[in-house]
């Protein structure tokens, strides 16, 4: 049973704005001592193209950044997507200035105010989904698709967001330039850049799930319906449902046995650290390892 909101004393927060910072590297050190005297926990990035961050704290630390940010000149106008928790997802917090939010190093630079693709809500999102002509594309990493995606979405064999050009140019055929392409990640930030990309790349008719799998996953019409697993998320929970319906399936298989599965684990060695899918049985049988060579190294 899902634990009533009045039971929860944490939440989550996660947002970003794509908007020009004058001054980065001042606004990092603003923002970091702002957070460390706030008491809140999490990764925010900040760069001359905006801030992107995800953080968790008591509702009152949560209201307070909240607050702080809606007074700020830049960031004002910042949508939040909000999920309630027992307690920090983030063992520490992490302020940090970089030259892209989403790295890519483009051989183009690319600004999502200016271009990028069309905004659909999670009810245009969903009936795009089941037209036949559509080509929908993740914009995550390989290992995030496998533990949840929406079903017909083609898997993209990238480790890292920067390899995504390359990925276009090899994967998607030159007939699709034409055709609509739809678009998704977690928060929306990725989807801000990839549809920009792909419009440089020549795709002509290309759309984004605004706010992300998060926020389809939260519409009370849509309820989650044609997403297939859970969401990777990049904290402590790993994962979360998306899928609020009957249809609720676990896609996911552990690495060890190949049943069912749908939770992330790290190899306990910590020269390989590879994250792969396991099950609670196999992760106590070979002692949280992926495989036979780590647990004996």
């Amino acid at each position: 049973m899902t634990d009533t909101i009045e039971n929860k004393s944490y939440r989550i927060l996660l947002y970003y704005k794509y908007v020009h910072v004058e001054n980065p590297e001042q606004l990092t050190a603003e923002h970091l001592r702002f957070c460390k005297q706030l008491g809140v926990k999490g990764r925010i990035l900040i760069s001359e193209q905006g801030i992107n961050g995800t953080c968790s704290g008591t509702i009152e630390q949560t209201d307070a950044y909240m607050a702080y940010m809606n007074e700020h000149p830049l960031f004002k106008d910042i949508t939040y997507k909000i999920d309630d928790s027992d307690g920090h997802v983030f063992k520490k917090l992490f302020v940090r200035h970089k030259k892209e939010l989403v790295t890519l190093r483009y051989d183009k630079k690319l600004d999502p105010n200016v271009k990028t693709g069309k905004r659909l809500s999670p009810k245009e999102f969903y009936d795009q989904l089941q037209h036949e002509d559509v080509i929908v594309v993740d914009g995550r990493n390989d290992y995030e698709y496998d533990i949840g995606h929406f079903r017909g979405a083609i898997r993209p064999t990238v480790e890292s967001f920067r390899e995504f050009p390359e990925w276009i140019r090899k994967n998607l055929p030159e007939d699709a330039k034409n055709k609509p392409i739809l678009t998704y990640c977690t928060g929306g930030i990725r989807c801000e850049t990839l549809t920009a990309v792909l419009l440089e790349e020549g795709f002509s008719n290309v759309a984004q799930l605004e706010g992300g799998i998060v926020t389809y996953g939260k519409d009370e019409e849509v309820k989650g319906r044609l997403w297939d697993g859970k969401c990777y998320v990049f904290d402590d929970r790993i994962s979360v449902p998306i899928n609020r319906t009957d249809e609720d399936v676990i896609i996911g298989k552990c690495h060890h046995c190949g049943k069912p599965e749908d939770r992330y684990v790290n190899c306990k060695n910590v020269t390989c650290d590879q994250r792969h899918i396991c099950c609670e049985e196999c992760e106590a049988e070979h002692e949280g390892h992926c495989s036979d060579e780590c647990k004996v190294s």
